[in-house]
C-alpha cells in the first residue's frame, strides 16, 4: 500500500510546471441547491428551472462560487495540502457558464515561487489554476499565492 502524501513542500514546485489534478467532480442539482442554501444565494437562475428557462442559457446555472470552491478543493492534494496559509486569490475569471451535470476537471501552472523574506522555513508559490468542463472547455481561471513549508 502507498501512503497518501497530502500536499507538497516548497522545494517540490518547479516554475513552469503544469500539474494535472486527478480529482474531478460532476455537479449535481443537489450540490447546487445545497450550496445556494448554505451561501444564501437564492437567485432563481440557480434554483428555479421555470425562471431559468426564460433566461439567456435556458436552464439552471450552477453558482459560480461553487465552481470556484470545487476547483480549489480539487487542487488541495497537489497544491495546498501542506500549506501554512492561502495568502491571496486574484483574477478569478468565470470564462463559460457551468450547468447541472457538467463535470469539472482542473490543472495548475506554477508561475513563480520565492523564499519568505522573514522566515527561513517557508516560501510562497504563485500559481494559476484553470477548470475545464467535460468538453475540455475552460470555464474558470484564477491565480493565488500560497505559503508552503520547506522540507527542513
Amino acid at each position: 500500500m502507498h501512503v497518501s502524501n497530502l500536499g507538497n513542500y516548497y522545494e517540490d514546485f518547479k516554475v513552469g510546471e503544469l500539474i494535472q489534478h486527478v480529482l474531478s467532480k460532476t455537479i449535481f442539482e443537489s450540490d447546487n441547491n445545497l450550496f445556494s442554501l448554505l451561501t444564501m444565494n437564492h437567485h432563481p437562475v440557480h434554483t428555479n428551472a421555470d425562471y431559468a428557462s426564460d433566461k439567456q442559457h435556458g436552464k439552471i446555472l450552477v453558482v459560480g462560487t461553487l465552481v470556484f470552491s470545487l476547483t480549489v478543493g480539487m487542487t488541495v492534494p497537489d497544491i495546498s495540502g501542506k500549506a501554512i496559509a492561502n495568502l491571496e486569490y486574484e483574477q478569478v475569471q468565470h470564462l463559460l457558464p457551468v450547468f447541472i451535470n457538467d463535470t469539472i476537471y482542473a490543472e495548475t501552472k506554477v508561475l513563480d515561487k520565492w523564499a519568505s523574506a522573514t522566515k527561513a522555513d517557508r516560501g510562497i508559490i504563485y500559481v494559476e489554476t484553470t477548470a475545464y468542463n467535460q468538453d475540455k472547455k475552460p470555464v474558470l481561471r484564477f491565480r493565488r499565492k500560497v505559503l508552503i513549508p520547506k522540507r527542513n
